[in-house]
Formats: C-alpha cells, structure tokens, sequence
C-alpha cells in the first residue's frame, strides 16, 4: 500500500529547532477556505468540536478559533507546541499525532490537517479519524500550494527543486486524493482556492528557509541558495516587497 509517510523522518522533527521562525513567516490561509469548508460539510464552525492536528504553531488553529469553532490543537513536536502556547496560550493543546490520536471514539465533528496530513501513515491515519469523528462529522485536509502559473514562482520553484533534490512531481503525488487515502475508506472532494499575500523579500525568503528539506540541509548549502535567490528575486520585485500567490488546495471528506 502507497502511504505519504516522510522517507527521511528527521524532516518531520525538523521544524522544531525552527518554530519562531515557521510562526513569524509562514503564509496563513484566507477566509473563504473556511466558508468553504462549512458549505462542503453542510455545517458551520462555529459551536463546533474541532481537533486540528500537527497544529504547529496554531496558524490554522488560532483561525478555526476565531471563526467560533470549539478548537484543540494536537501537535507532536515540543518546539512547535511550545510556540503554540507562546502565541495562543487561550487554546488547550495535547501532544500527539494523527496515527494514534490522544482522543476519545465519536467526540468530534471536524478534523483539520493544516500542511499536516502528509506526515502521518494512511493506514493509520484513516482508522483514527473515522474513530475519532461523530456520524456527519467531516475529515478536511488543506495546503497552500505555490501558483505555478505565475512565472516568477514557476522559476524559483524550479529552482528550489533543484536545490532540494526534489522529484518534481512529489508534492502533487502527496496531496492527491486517492494517496491521501490509498484504501478508498473515504470519498474526498477537491477544491482549489486561490489568494495572495504581499511581504518583504526577508520574510519570503525566511518562508522558504522554514521548510523541511531546507532544515534538514547543511547550513553554507542553505545559506548560499537563499543568496542566490535573493540576487533572483531582486530583479523580480525592486521594490524589495514580494507578491506570493498560493492555491489552497482542499480535501474533504464526511464521516458516514
């Protein structure tokens, strides 16, 4: 059986050593994600019991939260959660992760994967959100996706491929629906949406340094991409403010 399961387990801890940075420059995600969501569920957030897991640093938590949404963040990692606390210390939060979920049968009627999804095991994954959801209740799973229809990110991507060692059609195969459920349990729907933000070339550039396979890569290989792609995007955007354009890509799937 195909599963997302990382081949290098030292990304997935990656992120620890890193949360300030993951939390400060990260992209956050855009309120019509969650308009759609309740549409596709035929359910509101609001009053809802939500466990969002592999929360982070609580970017998607603190959003499910503001739209009223009775919200706990699971999250593995002690770096990430305790920069969870540090920036939403109103928000209970439990270590654990998807593949043996620290939750009670039936209890909860949303489970959210922020970025997240692709680190744990179908095989176990899927069993525990279908124990841990109410009848009715939905599984969402979501990425921000660079656009690659828009030039300038087509290159870098490219080039951050390069850097990375990437096989260029990875991140899809992770995202897709019959690989974010190779045993067919569930019958996701699919949804794109698009939204930009506009930021200073440090945080773009410290964004891109806040991923895994640049956490994990030796510091001068890392330090001299990241030159080589500010001198790149210089010449893109002058003005030293970088206009990022993402595809939320989104998976839903109720429990029946």
């Amino acid at each position: 059986m195909t599963t997302t399961r990382p081949a290098d387990p030292a990304r997935a801890h990656s992120f620890n050593a890193a949360a300030a940075q993951y939390a400060a420059n990260r992209p956050s995600y855009p309120p019509a994600l969650f308009d759609t969501i309740e549409k596709a569920t035929g359910r509101p957030l609001t009053g809802a019991r939500v466990a969002d897991v592999g929360a982070g640093t609580g970017i998607s938590t603190s959003l499910l939260h503001a739209r009223g949404a009775d919200v706990l963040a699971v999250e593995p990692g002690a770096g990430m959660a305790a920069e969870f606390r540090r920036g939403n210390p109103d928000i209970p939060l439990v270590r654990g992760n998807g593949d043996a979920l620290p939750l009670a049968d039936a209890t909860l009627d949303f489970l959210t994967y922020a970025q997240s999804w692709h680190w744990t095991d179908p095989a176990h994954s899927v069993p525990e959100a279908l124990r841990v959801l109410r009848p009715g209740g939905a599984l969402a799973l979501w990425w921000n996706i660079s656009a690659l229809d828009v030039e300038w990110i087509a290159e870098s991507s490219e080039r951050v491929r390069r850097a990375a060692g990437m096989d260029s059609q990875q991140a899809d195969r992770e995202r897709r629906a019959d690989v974010a459920d190779p045993s067919g349990r569930l019958d996701f729907t699919r949804q794109k949406l698009r939204w930009s933000r506009r930021v200073p070339l440090d945080t773009h550039l410290a964004n891109l340094g806040s991923h895994s396979h640049f956490l994990v890569m030796d510091a001068p290989a890392r330090d001299a991409f990241l030159t080589e792609e500010r001198t790149h995007l210089q010449q893109v955007f002058p003005d030293g403010v970088v206009e990022e354009t993402y595809d939320v890509l989104l998976l839903v799937a109720g429990k029946r």
